[in-house]
């Protein structure tokens, strides 16, 4: 299946824990709550990314 994200690269892990209980994510989104981890494939794709603020700014445009 596709998986869409900011950065290309390939799933390197899954959570298992989140599959057989999804409230995790909402409990320890930051900790236990982690969906899968990504071998970026290009480190420079990070400098396209919005900083926290920039993105605060995007959102209350809409």
């Amino acid at each position: 299946t596709d998986l869409y994200g900011a950065v290309s690269g390939e799933v390197t892990e899954v959570n298992d824990k989140v599959i057989a209980d999804p409230s995790i994510i909402n409990k320890d989104p930051y900790g236990e709550g982690w969906l899968y981890k990504v071998k970026v494939a290009d480190p420079k794709e990070y400098e396209n990314l919005l900083s926290p603020d920039q993105y605060k700014e995007l959102i209350a445009k809409h």
